[in-house]
């Protein structure tokens, strides 16, 4: 039985519909209270170390989080669908090796580029393909992942670390564009067109269906099967991407990089207001956290305080975060 276009259209937008306005105004509210609290760290820091707000300092902390909001950013459509993806640190490390290898071997930079954005869209479908077709969880199937990526990397290397000399490659990640860090611009160049995706077409609009009820979303004629292949293959363009980033900034392929990369990501996108129950979510909400999260491991460094406490605020953050999500789901 076949169901036209207004059918789904109409499906979508009810199950849109569903959503609570006073849950859109507490998204709204989260975001407003990130913003201030950005702002408030990045006061408290000026005001407590010299060396905070300098030219040096500031890019450099632009240039760290810019990293992680994007991973961030292909995380949270994974999430959204009530998924998760836990390979990506994993990804960025393997892809590292990948880049650096097609470099080393003659290979012109944008065929480099290329090819390893390529392995990183493979990859997000495999996982698609295993939680599609073969019904493992996402958790499982991206887990097993993160494994099996960091041992083909080190095999492709035999443990070893690829330098690459390319400069031309590697001096990209040291400039800037109008005073602002070239990393910081792939943020733009991923979050603006992920905007687009997530909030203006009725892919995002397919997402969020999913993740509030898959089964409604698929009697409503959302082909569910292909938007979580577009979830996943977009987390994996996004890690990919950020390996060539990571390869860039240090000039070497390791696949031991990135370890833990991946809490990063998922915290920066719960932090941000993600739902990690689906269905709630935001691209500018990851942007938020990564960065907040950075200024937190950025503030503590200068402040000589100890690492292990920039792991327990996070912690709390998260903790605090899904506790008040689960309450307003409740409130639904």
């Amino acid at each position: 039985m076949s169901v036209d276009s207004k059918s789904v259209a109409a499906g979508v937008d009810a199950a849109k519909s569903a959503i609570p306005k006073k849950g859109v105004q507490i998204g709204t509210l989260l975001s407003l209270t990130l913003v201030g609290l950005l702002a408030l760290m990045w006061i408290l820091l000026a005001a407590s170390t010299k060396s905070f707000w300098t030219y040096n300092n500031i890019t450099n902390l632009f240039r760290q989080g810019a990293m992680i909001a994007i991973l961030s950013i292909g995380e949270t459509f994974v999430i959204i669908t009530a998924g998760i993806d836990l390979s990506v640190g994993a990804v960025v490390g393997f892809t590292s090796v990948i880049i650096a290898l097609f470099l080393t071997n003659g290979f012109p930079i944008w065929a480099a580029i290329l090819i390893t954005l390529v392995f990183g869209i493979l990859i997000g479908a495999f996982h698609a393909f295993g939680i599609t077709k073969l019904g493992l969880p996402p958790f499982i199937m991206t887990l097993a992942t993160l494994t099996a990526l960091r041992g083909v990397g080190l095999l492709i290397t035999n443990g070893a670390t690829i330098s690459i000399t390319n400069d031309t490659f590697t001096g990209f990640s040291r400039g800037d564009f109008l005073g602002v860090p070239n990393l910081f611009w792939m943020v733009i160049v991923v979050a603006v067109p992920g905007y687009i995706f997530l909030h203006q077409s009725r892919f995002g609009r397919y997402l969020f269906a999913i993740g509030s009820n898959a089964e409604a979303a698929r009697l409503s004629g959302v082909n569910t099967i292909r938007m979580i292949y577009i979830a996943y293959i977009l987390s994996g363009l996004c890690a990919a991407f950020v390996g060539i980033l990571l390869a860039m900034r240090i000039g070497i392929g390791n696949a031991t990089q990135a370890e833990g990369w991946e809490l990063q990501a998922i915290a920066s996108s719960v932090i941000g207001g993600t739902s990690l129950f689906g269905a709630v979510g935001s691209v500018h909400g990851p942007l938020l956290g990564s960065f907040i999260l950075t200024t937190i491991n950025n503030g503590a460094n200068l402040l000589n305080v100890n690492a292990f406490w920039q792991r327990i605020i996070t912690g709390v953050l998260i903790i605090v975060i899904v506790y008040f999500d689960g309450l307003r789901r409740k409130k639904r």
